[in-house]
């Protein structure tokens, strides 16, 4: 059952993964505004606001297309740092306390990003070794977020409602592109290097607040865990034996509690005040032996999710770095409007995580909603390819690519990846989640990078319509790492969903109808009937 602290849990968290989010979508929507500032071009409308001896000092390429080059690099070292970030933060998460996990990553990042943005920039420093190392190093910082906040939402909220909930909260995401995209827009106009100052500070206060107000999981605060941790109990058995008290405890151990089981209440040493059997209530500071990086790998389904979203993440943070840069470079749009219309391709992921999420839910199974989704993505692809020099029309195909794209990540990276860290052979042990969900989308991670390199080298030599096929290839590679899976729960689902059918009928005057049990009615009756005549 959900209190106020599950509320208060579930916004902490979505907000401190969207101000991460924030942060890293700040950099991709001042890559035009970087390439100009960069750049050595003559006349270059960005020299305005500063003197041209200054400027021709500290240029660091001769032309765009150079600059173009250098930020695909940075996204690569970003995300692979990111990546191998990821493997590490799960252990991390899983043996050490995720709040303070969680706040030291916030805040270390945002300093990074602040020093990377305002501090060079305002001490005209231009290094492009230094940029990397700074962007190497806030990679390995931002990994500390993912596997935290998933862990903790996982501790939180059972499997009943975990697909409807975390694909909702996955959200978070989407609503941190969302929210850097619209402020980077606000401040754009005085520097590239206020963009990165705004998010920074935000990411910052994040941390600060997460340290002092975020709870691990509900048994901290004395609450049930969610329903599907089947723990073990321990019990303490006292035997009073000749008005002595000789306790033993007995750790480990399984014992059938059935109220309906007299034999268990029966004593076995004589008179029943002479034994109690009490629960045996482990401290909230006692910490459960963590997994290690290999056996979560050997989980079953862990590495065929893995190497899905390895394939999945691409397309979608190739959308994600690259979208603004793909509508101004091909459209011919003004940053600013860029900014805003590829927005929606994060709506689309927000509504289709949160709807598959309830439909997974309904269903019990993720993987017959996934398939479908990766399908239909196949086509929503071909159809944002193809799209005209007209904004709403992006906006409405850029909505749809979204729903399926983002959506179905949505729903790997956050309720699948609980679902891995919460399965039968580790079920109950909190110290796996993190480490499952480090694998996951560190996994992911390194085909996000992977793509940052391909894709500007694809563009350049063969331009962005085969960039979108490349994009359909990786989703195709998607659908074939879950196939097996879906082949292997296809059947039971609809085994259960025949089974379900069978209970409805349907006819010209009444519809589809569920028929009443006739023996359920012939009771009823011979009960009324009995009642009548006591009556009579």
């Amino acid at each position: 059952m959900w209190t106020c602290h599950h509320v208060v849990i579930f916004i902490l968290t979505f907000t401190s993964y969207s101000f991460f989010h924030a942060t890293r979508k700040t950099f991709s929507n001042v890559k035009s505004t970087i390439s100009s500032e960069w750049s050595s071009t003559p006349g270059n409308r960005t020299l305005c606001n500063k003197p041209e001896k200054l400027w021709t000092a500290h240029h660091m390429f001769d032309s765009s297309k150079d600059v173009e080059t250098y930020l695909g690099i940075l996204d690569a070292v970003f995300m692979s740092s990111y990546a191998v970030g990821l493997y590490i933060s799960g252990m991390i998460g899983d043996r050490y306390e995720l709040r303070k996990v969680l706040s030291i990553g916030m805040c270390l990042s945002a300093i990074s990003v602040f020093v990377f943005g305002p501090v060079f920039e305002w001490s005209h420093f231009y290094n492009k070794y230094t940029y990397v190392l700074v962007w190497i190093l806030n990679g390995l910082l931002q990994s500390m977020g993912w596997p935290t906040v998933v862990a903790i939402m996982g501790n939180w909220f059972g499997k009943s409602s975990r697909g409807f909930v975390l694909g909702l909260w996955s959200a978070c995401a989407s609503v941190g592109n969302i929210i850097g995209a619209l402020m980077v827009s606000q401040v754009l106009q005085y520097g590239y290097e206020y963009a990165f100052l705004v998010t920074s500070t935000v990411l910052f206060a994040g941390g600060i607040i997460n340290f002092f107000a975020l709870v691990n999981s509900p048994e901290e605060l004395g609450l049930e865990s969610p329903d599907e941790e089947l723990e073990e109990t321990d019990f303490d058995i006292t035997v009073n034996q000749e008005g002595r008290d000789s306790s033993a405890s007995f750790q480990h151990t399984r014992y059938d509690t059935d109220p309906n089981d007299t034999h268990d209440t029966e004593p076995l040493l004589g008179d029943e005040s002479e034994v109690r059997l009490q629960p045996h209530l482990h401290s909230s500071n006692q910490r459960v032996e963590a997994l290690s990086f290999k056996k979560a790998l050997l989980l079953p389904g862990v590495l065929m999710y893995a190497f899905s979203y390895f394939c999945l993440k691409l397309v979608n943070y190739s959308f994600f770095f690259w979208l603004p840069y793909y509508l101004h470079n091909k459209f011919g749009w003004d940053e600013s409007s860029a900014d805003k219309i590829s927005i929606w391709y994060d709506v689309g992921g927000i509504v289709g995580g949160t709807i598959a999420g309830i439909v997974s839910d309904c269903f019990g199974f993720r993987s017959v909603v996934v398939v479908p989704m990766l399908v239909l993505a196949i086509p929503s692809l071909i159809g944002f390819s193809k799209s005209p020099n007209d904004m709403t029309q992006n906006a409405v195909l850029m909505t749809v690519t979204g729903y399926f794209i983002g959506g179905v990540a949505n729903l790997i990276s956050a309720a699948i990846s609980a679902d891995l860290g919460k399965q039968g052979p580790i079920q109950g042990n909190k110290a796996a989640l993190a480490t499952v969900t480090g694998i996951v989308d560190g996994t992911g991670s390194v085909g996000a990078a992977l793509g940052q390199i391909l894709v500007p080298l694809i563009q350049e030599k063969l331009g962005w319509f085969s960039v979108f096929y490349f994009f359909i290839i990786m989703t195709v590679l998607t659908i074939l790492c879950i196939l097996p899976m879906f082949v292997r729960e296809a059947p039971e689902f609809f085994r259960e969903v025949r089974g379900s059918c069978r209970k409805y009928r349907y006819s010209w005057y009444c519809g589809i109808h569920k028929p009443q049990d006739m023996s359920a009615n012939l009771s009823v009756n011979e009960d009324n009937d009995e009642a009548e005549l006591s009556a009579d």
